[in-house]
C-alpha cells in the first residue's frame, strides 16, 4: 500500500490527471465528451472551482483548476464528476459494485509558481500530439488550447515540435 499523501492548499491552483479503467476510449465519442462536460457543470453549481485549461483525450483527461479562496477540496469535487458522469454512462460493473467506468485514483500536483504552471499548461495542450491524435494542438477539438491562442499567450502554430522545458514531463 502506498503511502502517498495529497497536498491540499486552500485557493491552490493544481493539476490533475484522470484515467478511465484500464485506459477504455471512454471519451473517443463527442456524446461521451458532452457528458463529462455536463457533469463538470453540475459539480461546479454546486461546488464552484475555475478550470484554468483542460484536455480531454479518448482514455484520459488532464485539466488545471483553481479553488476558491480558503476551500481546498479537489477530491469531493472529482468524486462528485465521476459519480456524475458514471450515472449517466452504462458499463459494467465490478464485484465490489463499482463501475469499470474509472481507475479509482488520480494523480494531482499543486502548481508552485509561473514556470511550474507554464510547464504544465503545455503539458495539457501538447497531450493530443503526444498521443499521436493530431499533429498539431490546435487540430485536436476538446481542448482549452484554442481559447489560450485568442487570448494571445500561445502563436496558433506551437506545439507542432515538442518544447523543451515539457520533453521530460511525465503527468500519467
Amino acid at each position: 500500500m502506498s503511502n502517498y499523501r495529497r497536498l491540499y492548499v486552500p485557493g491552490g491552483l493544481y493539476f490533475f490527471t484522470v484515467v478511465a479503467y484500464r485506459r477504455q476510449p471512454i471519451f473517443a465519442g463527442i456524446q461521451r465528451v458532452a457528458l463529462l462536460r455536463q457533469a463538470f457543470q453540475e459539480v461546479k453549481c454546486k461546488r464552484p472551482f475555475d478550470i484554468t485549461a483542460a484536455v480531454i483525450l479518448p482514455d484520459h483527461l488532464h485539466c488545471l483548476w483553481l479553488l476558491p479562496e480558503g476551500d481546498f477540496d479537489y477530491s469531493t469535487r472529482w468524486q462528485m464528476i465521476k459519480t456524475a458522469f458514471s450515472r449517466r454512462v452504462s458499463a459494467s460493473v465490478k464485484k465490489d459494485g463499482a463501475k469499470t467506468i474509472w481507475q479509482p485514483r488520480f494523480f494531482e500536483h499543486c502548481i508552485r509558481d509561473e514556470s511550474d504552471f507554464n510547464k504544465h499548461l503545455d503539458y495539457i495542450h501538447y497531450n493530443p500530439v503526444k498521443h499521436g491524435l493530431a499533429l498539431s494542438p490546435g487540430e485536436w477539438p476538446h481542448s482549452s488550447f484554442q481559447r489560450f491562442v485568442d487570448t494571445g499567450f500561445y502563436p496558433a502554430s506551437w506545439g507542432c515540435a515538442l518544447a523543451a522545458d515539457i520533453a521530460d514531463l511525465d503527468c500519467e
